[in-house]
């Protein structure tokens, strides 16, 4: 008989008159074939191992399956002394509850009744078609999302980057480089490592992973990117870390100063120059080299007008024809190219700005600066593309559907928008760089020419 009360769950008043009558029996140890709990420390010790992002996981999966289980649950009804003391017992094992007006605890309105639970919302992203998949769309991660070893600058930037506080690709560039200048700043070489051969592998490639699940990365950044992993390459093994990090400072400001800040100049300098007198400037949207040149051209004493066709996606060029507008310069601002062809008319030179120029000599620009092109080629209207060399690419693109991303903006499950279009070698008359002006077809040349310097 003993035995067999032993085996029965005792109950509460049973458990309260045993602490009084029985000593405590001192604790065994487990044998090996137990299947009882770890202890507390134990428990404690295996959560540490786990990195926090996989705590977090478990605990939203733990979470859930409470969720799961209170929504199937079924409240059993009180017991009538339990309701004369004001206790109330839930559905998940009787565990009691007492509230001191008489009233039951939690969601339940009456015994007996089925716990409700607001439901929970579920965030739903767009469904985008499988021939679209391979393309890529920015998107905000939280920064408890992000890896422990990603520098708060490059937390910073990735923020800006995915909610298209920087847009353009030199202007991603030049603050991405900044950035590492920043992290490799803070950096220090661990005990037994090497900085040219940890720093790459442990410290620089989670920033760019994190920068890159933020918005894809242009062109321009890869280049860099490559450009930055080759200088750390180069370092010498038993260079100290203070003149490693004085080293890598100083070339990352040559490189924006010569890539970047120069090229732009002269750019500028060039477009400016190929506007005449009473020329007729079509342009789209809004780039600052466009506008740089078509100032400049003004400070040189150029009269001449401009033609804006605006995005109808993003008006980014309302703000654009006002500058124009307060340096004395006529502007023409059409909404959008539904009246493209009379505009054409009056054109005699359209600049755009690329984003990128493909090796075959495509450009990679604003989506809606292929229609400009080609109706500007139809009409025998000059086109010339401005970009810096450092947005050069050896890939090929001859659609605009094998490199793109979707505007996080305008995406539904029924249509989405793509930010960028291809316009083929023909529509293109002159591409201005750096390195002065050249045919479409040259890009390879300036690739092989930029590999030699």
């Amino acid at each position: 008989m003993a035995t067999e009360t032993e085996d029965q769950p005792a109950t509460a008043g049973d458990t309260a008159a045993g602490k009084q009558q029985q000593p405590k029996a001192q604790p065994t140890k487990a044998q090996p074939n137990d299947k009882e709990p770890a202890s507390k420390g134990e428990a404690v010790a295996e959560e540490k191992k786990l990195s926090n992002a996989e705590l977090k996981k478990k605990a939203k999966e733990e979470k859930a399956a409470r969720r799961a289980a209170a929504k199937v649950t079924v409240t059993t009804p009180a017991p009538a002394a339990s309701a004369q003391h004001g206790t109330s017992v839930d559905g998940k094992g009787g565990k009691q509850k007492t509230k001191h007006d008489g009233h039951q605890v939690g969601s339940q309105h009456r015994a007996g009744s089925k716990s409700v639970l607001p439901p929970v919302v579920k965030e739903t992203k767009p469904r985008i078609p499988e021939s679209f998949s391979h393309l890529s769309m920015a998107r905000r991660i939280t920064i408890t999302q992000a890896d422990k070893d990603v520098h708060p600058v490059v937390l910073a930037l990735g923020q800006q980057m995915a909610t298209f506080a920087m847009s353009d690709s030199i202007t991603r560039l030049e603050a991405t480089l900044l950035a590492f200048k920043k992290v490799i700043d803070s950096y220090t070489t661990p005990h037994g490592a090497t900085f040219s051969r940890h720093f790459t592998s442990h410290v620089l490639n989670p920033q760019i992973e994190y920068l890159t699940a933020c918005r894809p990365m242009c062109f321009s950044m890869g280049n860099a990117i490559r450009w930055l992993k080759l200088q750390i390459s180069k370092i010498d093994i038993d260079l100290p870390d203070s003149d490693a990090k004085k080293l890598l400072g100083q070339s990352i400001d040559s490189f924006i100063r010569e890539r970047i800040t120069l090229a732009d100049f002269v750019i500028v300098k060039t477009a400016a120059a190929m506007i005449e007198n009473d020329e007729v400037v079509l342009t789209y949207a809004h780039h600052h080299l466009v506008e740089r040149a078509l100032l400049r051209a003004k400070e040189d004493g150029k009269k001449f007008k401009v033609i804006l066709v605006d995005d109808p996606f993003e008006r980014v060029g309302i703000d654009h024809a006002k500058r124009l507008i307060a340096a004395d310069i006529p502007v023409v601002y059409a909404t959008d190219s539904g009246a493209l062809r009379a505009n054409m008319n009056e054109a005699t030179l359209v600049l755009a700005a690329a984003e990128a120029m493909f090796s075959n000599g495509a450009m990679y620009a604003r989506a809606g600066s292929c229609d400009i092109a080609a109706a500007a080629t139809d009409q025998g209207v000059r086109v010339a593309a401005l970009c810096e060399s450092i947005n050069f690419t050896e890939r090929v693109s001859i659609d605009s559907l094998t490199y793109n991303e979707i505007d996080p903006e305008n995406c539904t499950d029924e249509s989405f928008r793509l930010l960028f279009d291809t316009t083929r070698d023909r529509f293109i008359t002159v591409v201005v760089t750096e390195l002065g002006n050249t045919p479409p077809k040259s890009v390879p040349a300036i690739l092989r020419k930029m590999e030699e310097l």
